[in-house]
């Protein structure tokens, strides 16, 4: 078990916020481990009595862990239900380094947003290639965490992660047992629809209903993919960067519903 190594702490509005990094997480075949992966904990201001359950959060593609909407969604769930929430930076985001594969691949990115190209074939490839790295790096993660008491081995967890942060989290519920139930939403079925077929846990799906990246039809066959009995899909009107707020409330209930929580708070 790696143990998380705590680097800094602040206190406001009712949340501890501890910024760590997991020591030595393995690499995936042909590419190496990395020293440390930084991440966040935010958990209540006031250490609850007993063990309570933990949500791990993934960020958006050019974010990073303490990014607004992570934070927001943070605010959310601890203040509203007394879990804990946990982010890490992707690899070559936040404090992590680009490699030369990743400065490539956002060159391309923009090369193909400026000439009015499709984005979706490169976003699926990139963000493939991050997941492959990043889902031994968050099961290393939730290794450590569980060993802290406020945590604890064997409570619930659940993973909400949209855009990017679903390229990460569909691969790593599909081989996370103590995952039990996840938010996905906005993404691309390409390479996430067979996973996505093992996935059972209970599932809630936001999709944007006039995004101009991922169509109607992308975005339906990913959640139709899901092998969940229970699985409910979340369409609003508005583009791929307007998700509304409400959705995070939604999600906050759902978690409070699956994990063995109430919301005590407004969300």
């Amino acid at each position: 078990m790696r143990s998380l190594q705590f680097t800094a702490e602040s206190s406001r509005n009712g949340l501890l916020e501890r910024d760590f990094t997991v020591p030595g997480v393995p690499g995936v075949p042909g590419v190496p481990g990395v020293p440390g992966v930084p991440g966040v904990l935010w958990s209540p201001a006031s250490a609850p009595a007993e063990p309570a359950p933990l949500i791990l959060m993934a960020h958006g593609g050019g974010n990073h862990k303490k990014h607004p909407a992570m934070s927001g969604r943070a605010q959310r769930v601890v203040t509203g239900c007394g879990f804990h929430v946990a982010v890490i930076d992707a690899p070559g985001h936040g404090d992590r380094p680009r490699t030369a594969h990743d400065e490539e691949e956002v060159a391309e990115l923009f090369r193909a947003r400026a000439a009015g190209e499709p984005e979706g074939p490169i976003v699926v490839r990139y963000n493939d290639h991050l997941a492959q790295l990043a889902v031994p790096e968050y099961r290393a993660t939730l290794d450590a965490l569980q060993e802290l008491p406020e945590i604890g081995a064997g409570g619930p967890v659940g993973f909400w992660g949209i855009n990017m942060g679903t390229a990460i989290g569909v691969p790593l519920v599909a081989v996370e047992p103590r995952i039990t139930a996840a938010v996905f939403g906005q993404h691309w079925p390409d390479v996430l629809a067979e996973k996505a077929k093992r996935i059972t846990v209970p599932i809630e799906f936001d999709l944007q209903w006039d995004d101009e990246h991922i169509s109607r039809e992308e975005g339906l066959a990913l959640f139709d993919a899901f092998a969940s009995k229970e699985k409910s899909l979340h369409v609003n009107s508005g583009k791929h960067k307007e998700l509304p707020r409400f959705e995070a409330d939604s999600a906050v209930r759902f978690f409070a519903r699956h994990l063995g929580g109430a919301v005590t708070a407004p969300a």
